[in-house]
């Protein structure tokens, strides 16, 4: 088989990131197919509090984490759990995420992340109105709620990075923001507005939705988990299926959050990934209690989100091994609080547990892999990739297909870790 007549590109991970990535290379003419073990969106982007918002840009590892670092280090916070022995193990990661806290890292990182999102929002609504899910956007922002009204105001930094990237906000006393939610129990001294943000009110629902839209356009979704990628004596890639099958593609783009070492440590490639994992837990929405829009409890690490079938609570970070056992303290902790902020019902189904991969710098790597042509990396999103996930898409397209760049590629490139 010649070169020109090799098979199309082969996207393997169909969470947000992958469908994104595939819809805009089927855009562009290609022809794509999209593998997972799962169906689309039942992994990482499944559990997310569906939040869309160029807020997101500040990364956890910031200036600001200094002031706290003492309180997190004990263990008991419901904003941050860790396992001893896995920061052990992942000390180097640990020591590069804690270097980059500082302000010149900080000034890169939310530069690069603020073009990646204003990327990603105006493609979402695109994407939304052809996958027929318009209607699960909510328009309205989101609130971070302070209950101490103090904590605003040293909340400098945030507020600062704001205005400095041209974020609309609105402070909220205790009578506006009763205004705006007013089944919110009264223990917010402040608050404030994102209004820069929308939200859906079910993250997975919408990877389907994009997921469908791919498929009524003409591509091929597989549903197969990949044990293994070689590359044949002919330049061709070989996906090798846990069943045995082989798929031949010309160029493979491994969008594969969390589980992307397990293809690329073998071809020498692994990323240096920690997991942020998270926890959430849905509750019965109750008749006499609405929440109009997700709020973020910044005292107790929480974010609280209507969704389509109840409210979901989601947790904050709990730093181990991507398989270790579910430890639900962080979500029995942050259960007590969301029920002294709002009239929680009983709770919905089992609780969820996912794992958000993070690069030391918390940017994803988006771009070719170092030294295999025709392979492509869009990882390492974080907490953030139903946020970014559309302009990441744009931006690899863009690079495979030596286009011109609609944002600087260099803060995201594979090489800043990959040797």
């Amino acid at each position: 088989m010649q070169r020109d007549e090799a098979p199309g590109v082969a996207v393997v991970g169909a969470g947000m990131v992958g469908v994104c990535c595939a819809l805009e290379l089927q855009r562009r003419g290609l022809k794509v197919q999209l593998f997972d073990r799962k169906p689309p969106g039942q992994e990482t982007s499944f559990g997310n509090a569906g939040v869309i918002a160029r807020s997101s840009l500040i990364p956890f590892n910031n200036p600001g984490l200094w002031a706290g670092l003492p309180r997190f280090l004990t263990n008991r916070t419901a904003q941050f759990r860790y396992n001893p022995l896995y920061l052990l193990q992942e000390m180097k990661w640990g020591l590069g995420f804690l270097s980059r806290a500082r302000r010149s890292a900080f000034d890169e990182t939310t530069l690069a992340l603020d073009a990646l999102i204003r990327l990603s929002i105006p493609a979402h609504r695109q994407l939304m109105q052809a996958a027929g899910a318009s209607h699960r956007l909510r328009e309205d922002g989101w609130i971070y709620l302070y209950r101490d009204a103090q904590a605003l105001v040293k909340n400098r930094l945030a507020r600062e990075t704001f205005d400095h990237f041209e974020i609309a906000t609105q402070e909220l006393d205790p009578s506006a923001l009763r205004s705006l939610e007013p089944h919110l129990h009264p223990i917010f001294q402040r608050a404030l507005w994102i209004k820069d943000a929308c939200s859906v009110d079910d993250p997975g629902q919408v990877v389907q939705a994009y997921a469908g839209l791919f498929q009524a356009r003409g591509g091929v979704l597989v549903q197969r988990e990949m044990a293994a990628l070689q590359r044949d004596a002919r330049g061709l890639w070989q996906l090798h299926g846990s069943d045995g099958s082989v798929t031949p593609a010309g160029k493979v783009v491994i969008a594969l959050g969390p589980w992307a070492n397990d293809l690329l440590a073998p071809l020498k490639l692994a990323a240096p990934l920690a997991f942020e994992r998270g926890y959430h837990q849905n509750f019965v929405a109750s008749p006499d209690a609405r929440l109009t829009r997700p709020v973020y409890d910044t005292a107790a690490g929480y974010v609280l989100a209507p969704m389509e079938n109840g409210i979901r609570l989601s947790t904050g970070v709990e730093l181990t091994r991507r398989d270790a056992p579910v430890n639900l303290a962080q979500l029995e902790m942050t259960e007590v609080a969301a029920r002294q902020a709002f009239p929680l019902g009983a709770q919905s189904g089992a609780p969820w547990l996912g794992s958000r991969p993070t690069l030391p710098d918390s940017r994803p790597l988006i771009g070719a892999a170092p030294n295999h042509p025709d392979l492509w990396l869009a990882l390492g999103h974080q907490h953030i990739g139903l946020s970014t996930g559309p302009g990441t898409a744009q931006l690899l397209a863009e690079l495979m297909l030596g286009e011109t760049c609609s944002i600087d590629p260099a803060p995201f490139h594979p090489e800043r870790f990959i040797a």
